[in-house]
Formats: C-alpha cells, sequence, structure tokens
C-alpha cells in the first residue's frame, strides 16, 4: 500500500516542479511514484467544481480518493494541490494517513514568479474586467497549516535543498 502525502502551498510555491523533480529521484532509486496535480485534474476528475470554499474542499476529497485508489499500484502519491483549508488538509490526513508538506513561500517571491500571470491579473484594479477575484493568497482564503509534517520555505531553499529535504522525509517511512 503506498503512502499518500499532500504538497500543499500557494500558486507558484513550487509545488509542482518539486513534485516532479522528486518523482524522478525516487524512480531512480526504484519506487513507483504517482502526481496527483491539482492543476491538472481541474480541468478533468474536477471540471464541475468551482472556487467556493464547499467547491475546493470537494476538490480535494476527490484528489484524496484518487490517490486512495491508485495506492496499491505505488510505493508513493504525491498530491500537488493548493489545498487551501485546514478542514480539507486534516481531513485527508485523517483518512488517508496522509502527511501534509507545506511549500511556504513569500508573497514578494510568488510575484516574481508568476509564469501563469495571476498574481498579476489578481492585483488588478475591482474594476478591471480581467481581475481575478479568488485567487488564494491574494483575495481568497489560505490558512496556514497548523502542524505541517514538513515545512518547506521554498523562497530560502534551491529547488536541489528541497528535493534532498524532501525525498529524504518521503523515504524515512519505508
Amino acid at each position: 500500500m503506498g503512502q499518500i502525502f499532500q504538497l500543499c502551498g500557494l500558486s507558484g510555491a513550487g509545488k509542482t516542479t518539486l513534485a516532479n523533480a522528486v518523482q524522478r529521484h525516487l524512480e531512480e532509486e526504484g519506487f513507483k511514484v504517482m502526481i496527483i496535480d491539482g492543476d491538472v485534474y481541474r480541468q478533468s476528475h474536477c471540471k464541475d467544481l468551482g472556487f467556493s470554499k464547499a467547491d475546493r474542499l470537494e476538490n480535494i476529497a476527490r484528489l484524496g480518493n484518487i490517490a486512495d485508489q491508485v495506492s496499491n499500484k505505488y510505493d508513493f502519491i504525491l498530491i500537488a494541490a493548493i489545498n487551501p483549508f485546514e478542514e480539507g488538509r486534516r481531513k485527508l490526513s485523517e483518512q488517508f494517513n496522509a502527511p501534509v508538506i507545506w511549500l511556504k513561500c513569500e508573497l514578494g517571491i510568488l510575484i516574481e514568479r508568476d509564469t501563469k500571470g495571476l498574481y498579476k491579473k489578481a492585483l488588478l484594479p475591482d474594476y478591471h474586467p480581467d481581475k481575478i477575484i479568488n485567487l488564494t493568497g491574494i483575495n481568497d482564503t489560505f490558512e496556514e497549516p497548523s502542524h505541517p509534517a514538513l515545512l518547506l520555505h521554498t523562497d530560502q531553499l534551491n529547488e536541489q535543498e528541497s528535493l534532498h529535504l524532501l525525498a529524504t522525509f518521503i523515504k524515512s517511512g519505508v
């Protein structure tokens, strides 16, 4: 039975980048790793959901169920999603023994890394037609994890340092 991990953090914190890097690293060591990327699954299994609190919690619940359904085929399953609510993280932790890994990054760095242009649009004046009104961490809620199993300051660590810390943490339960 594979271990499920929750990688959470704001857009641009490095969830997908780090999940992909650790997947390559662990697969080179012979482990089977699956990534459930919140952005990807939002376009398929969760495309019927919006961005209300209830929809965001349902999104995370679905990702957890997908992870559980495939857990017998993988050593590790990494859910890489913003996962903004403590309630959603707690439920996955309780239901699937899925530790929370918080990728924390200061807002100024996130804005610099803004490859999708989301922060730029969220910071537009309220009257602007392109304004994003529900960007987590700007004009929508992100509850900081109260007790993450691992905290990675991705604004202070480079990708290799983050990769090393995450891979060591993941393998610590093996």
